[in-house]
């Protein structure tokens, strides 16, 4: 029997997956949280097999929660499954650890044999953004630019961010410009988004 962990922040997609996943003979479901922050612990407490762990959850986000899990359960294996099927998260969450990332619009089917081939220590990647990762590369953004933009998500101003990073708005705002360059974007708001949907802010 394999044990699992769905770690979701939609009760309702979680409670989907874990009735889907219940019907099949080895699987079992033993622990299901809904923040990234809860994953170690619940982790502790059931002791899974493999983890299966949304991207964008509050208290920590997917690739964070992997890299936590791990640190501490080293033999439990992680599978990302997600609606947000970017390059930029596969790649972060390859280089956190995860054995396979697959979007939630996988068939039930798909994502059952998903899970036994990542438990059995098998990569298992969306092919679509297999491709789409080669394509884009790694990220263009310095550690600094990628800091003043995860602040600049927030909505703050200039000082704003300044204040929070510890740096001159000088400094923030050429950092924002290098930023808006290399993601090819017109405005601040703009580089947030493409940032994020590429995975390049993730922590």
């Amino acid at each position: 029997m394999i044990k699992l962990l769905l770690a979701d922040d939609q009760a309702l997609v979680r409670g989907a997956m874990a009735a889907l996943l219940d019907m099949e003979p080895d699987l079992k479901v033993v622990a299901e949280v809904g923040r990234g922050d809860e994953v170690v612990a619940a982790a502790r407490a059931s002791e899974p097999d493999v983890a299966l762990l949304d991207v964008e959850m509050p208290g920590l986000d997917g690739v964070a929660a992997a890299r936590a899990l791990l640190a501490v359960q080293p033999t439990c294996r992680v599978l990302m499954v997600t609606t947000f099927g970017r390059a930029g998260y596969l790649r972060q969450a390859m280089a956190a650890g995860a054995g396979g990332f697959i979007v939630k619009d996988t068939p039930a089917r798909q994502l059952a044999d998903a899970v036994r081939r990542v438990h059995e220590g098998l990569r298992v990647v969306d092919p679509g953004l297999a491709a789409q990762s080669l394509a884009q590369g790694d990220s263009p953004l310095t550690e600094r630019e990628t800091g003043v933009l995860r602040a600049a998500s927030d909505g703050g101003t200039v000082a704003d961010i300044a204040r929070e990073l510890h740096l001159s708005e000088g400094t923030v705002r050429n950092h924002l410009s290098a930023a808006i360059g290399k993601t090819g974007a017109r405005t601040r708001a703009e580089a947030v988004r493409l940032a994020g949907e590429n995975g390049w802010l993730l922590t």
